[in-house]
């Protein structure tokens, strides 16, 4: 399945069913008079957080959502049926912009959530509604009230405990795939991810979601490489685990470039806590990792993590590290039950 995680989407509400004017002219009915119904109602556009998605690929391939429009009334006092509302399912994340891309309609954070886009059109009254005692044969009607018409932008942005960001090749595939089930593309050549991906990590009887975030370069506020539209994501992400290459030039440089993108974007993302982290560790002297630990700690004023996601070396400090910072990420159900890990029934001997 294709990543998607921004559609345009035009929508519109049901029209209102018209009223109806009629009058009873029937054998044994002593007075007759009018008997026109109302008009149905049109159906509303809602928009419901559903399970099992995570991107918004449904809309590239349909673009347009239109309700039911409300039955017209009949004669016999019969009013018109209701329209049917249309049901737009999202994932967890996703928020309606209007179609300047800046009004933020709603935000959707929580499963189940439901949202009403656009009202239906009330159904028009019949002449029967306007009869009275001083208007005995009302020969008017109302007509159905118009749906409401809009372009709308979805945008999806993933909803996890923690962020890897870096400059591409700093392995934060790697790790990624080290520390959960995730299988994302791994290669020795930069840009590899081009799609954020998502993992559940245990760590200390806690579970929590990491993303990672295709990598940046310098100018990626101004477009250059993927850009920035992909830091979106990690705008809810409680904490930040800022992947060094070891390898690099200069760490100290390369953390830099990575923090002037971040202060340039506008999600107050350079305010969010992070833990600096050297990578790939193995990969060097231990002279050379001694003089790129000491520029990245001038670089970042912080003391770094040193690790290697090849080898696992540190790389359970480095979560360990996440999980102070995240705090409230729920208990697995593992830890809760205090059972010990499955292993096999080893059989009596003799």
């Amino acid at each position: 399945m294709k990543f998607l995680d921004e559609a345009k989407v035009y929508i519109r509400s049901g029209d209102g069913g018209n009223g109806c004017v009629a009058f009873r002219r029937e054998k044994f009915i002593e007075f007759g008079g009018p008997s026109g119904g109302n008009g149905g109602r049109g159906g509303d556009v809602i928009v419901e957080v559903v399970d099992g998605l995570n991107t918004l690929i449904d809309y590239r391939y349909q673009q347009h959502f239109k309700a039911q429009k409300g039955t017209n009334g009949m004669g016999k006092d019969r009013h018109g049926a209701n329209g049917k509302s249309i049901v737009l399912k999202v994932p967890v994340g996703t928020q309606i912009f209007d179609e300047d891309r800046e009004t933020l309609i709603h935000d959707f954070t929580e499963l189940g959530e439901k949202f009403v886009l656009a009202l239906g059109g009330n159904g028009g009254f019949g002449n029967a509604h306007f009869k009275s005692s001083t208007n005995r044969a009302p020969r008017n009607a109302n007509p159905g009230q118009e749906g409401e018409e809009r372009w709308i932008w979805l945008r999806l942005k993933l909803i996890a405990d923690a962020g890897l960001v870096g400059l591409p090749n700093a392995g934060k595939s790697t790790l990624l795939s080290v520390v959960s089930a995730a299988k994302p593309k791994i290669a020795d050549y930069p840009f590899t991810t081009l799609h954020p991906q998502l993992g559940v990590v245990n760590a200390q009887g806690r579970e929590f979601v990491l993303a990672d975030i295709p990598g940046l370069i310098e100018g990626a506020h101004e477009g250059a490489g993927l850009g920035d539209r992909f830091l979106g994501h990690v705008e809810r992400c409680r904490v930040l685990l800022h992947l060094i290459d070891a390898t690099c030039e200069h760490a100290g440089k390369a953390y830099k470039t990575v923090r002037t993108e971040l202060e340039a974007y506008e999600g107050h993302l350079a305010d969010k806590i992070e833990i600096v982290a050297l990578n790939k560790i193995d990969a060097v002297a231990h002279d050379e990792l001694k003089k790129q630990k000491e520029r990245l700690k001038r670089a970042a004023k912080k003391t770094p993590l040193l690790l290697s996601a090849a080898t696992r070396e540190g790389v359970q400090e480095a979560l360990n590290a996440l999980v102070e910072v995240i705090g409230e990420a729920p208990v697995s159900l593992k830890a809760k039950s205090g059972q010990a890990p499955w292993a096999p029934v080893t059989p009596p001997q003799g």
